[in-house]
């Protein structure tokens, strides 16, 4: 994944679509997790989240402008890597994940929801933890000036809050967290194989 993420920063073009596919992600993310709102029980941390990861969605747009102010508008395919993967990679793990929660826990309706929400945010911020101080440091080794510190700091502030949610959730929760998280690495490995191909 080093690598190929130092390739990415190397190349002004495919640069630009890796901040719009990272863009596009966290913009999923933050849908997903308004669309997982119940409709009048919703708190603080969920509409946090959400705001938070609206706002790395357009920040991460903002620094397109670093590179190329008219490049990347959108989110359509020829603007993103790898976007078949890209587009599946966060639907996927969803519905991997609330299947798996619906068997084990037997839950349905709102409540299969909400603990989607929680499984899914918690494997996507392990993810974002690793994922994103890799890219800073590759952007920081070439004195780049894109950053993605701000991210940084507050996903890991989002994975504490993860972690303290599913404690009060369930008394389980790591052991249905590790079968998440083995979904998550398995489609996490499927998109950076098809970013690689395209690098």
């Amino acid at each position: 994944m080093e690598e190929t993420i130092q390739n990415i920063v190397k190349n002004n073009t495919i640069h630009i679509k890796w901040l719009n596919t990272l863009s596009f992600m966290e913009n999923a993310g933050a849908r997903k997790i308004s669309a997982c709102e119940h409709p009048s029980h919703v708190d603080i941390i969920q509409l946090k989240h959400a705001a938070e990861e609206h706002r790395h969605a357009y920040y991460l747009k903002k620094q397109i402008l670093k590179i190329d102010p008219q490049n990347c508008y959108t989110y359509t395919d020829n603007e993103l890597l790898a976007a078949k993967a890209t587009r599946y990679y966060l639907h996927a793990l969803d519905i991997q994940c609330s299947r798996y929660l619906k068997k084990q826990l037997q839950l349905q309706g709102e409540q299969l929801r909400y603990a989607a929400y929680l499984f899914v945010t918690y494997a996507i911020e392990l993810r974002a933890d690793i994922l994103y101080p890799i890219y800073q440091n590759s952007l920081t080794s070439v004195k780049h000036p894109v950053m993605v510190k701000s991210i940084i700091v507050e996903e890991e502030g989002h994975l504490e809050e993860m972690i303290n949610q599913l404690t009060h959730f369930n008394t389980d929760w790591e052991k249905h967290a590790l079968a998440v998280i083995k979904f998550e690495e398995i489609l996490f490995e499927n998109w950076m194989q098809q970013i690689k191909k395209e690098v």
